[in-house]
């Protein structure tokens, strides 16, 4: 039985972690058949080291990404099986250069403004 006849994407299986690798983690489905979760699908968000989230001898669930045929290789994922993380709160957007210069410009120059037409006014009696 090829595993192609097995094990089908989409399918939620239990595996063994038997391996770890800076590129992901390597999982026993069976015997004879081993599968990769690629670090991207260990978990949302980014993963600096696989060892912080599993351990090897980890009994883990996973779902079959993938199954190439060629060369027998199946792709796993740990991220598919938990829930999505609420998306972080939009922040409002931050004050153009132009805006907090115009802003700055309105409290600290209002005086010359206040000054500048008498100050014309001056210069063109000379």
């Amino acid at each position: 039985m090829t595993m192609s006849n097995k094990y089908k994407v989409g399918d939620i299986v239990t595996g063994k972690v038997t391996g770890i690798q800076p590129y992901g983690a390597f999982v026993a489905l069976d015997v004879n058949t081993q599968g990769l979760v690629h670090i991207s699908e260990i978990t949302y968000g980014f993963v600096k080291s696989i060892g912080d989230h599993i351990s090897v001898g980890d009994t883990v669930r996973v779902k079959v990404l993938d199954i190439a045929d060629n060369d027998e290789k199946i792709s796993l994922s740990l991220r598919a099986l938990q829930q999505k993380p609420a998306k972080r709160k939009e922040h409002m957007p931050r004050k153009s250069l132009q805006a907090r210069v115009d802003e700055k410009d309105s409290v600290g120059f209002q005086s010359l403004k206040e000054k500048l037409g008498e100050w014309i006014e001056q210069s063109g009696m000379k």
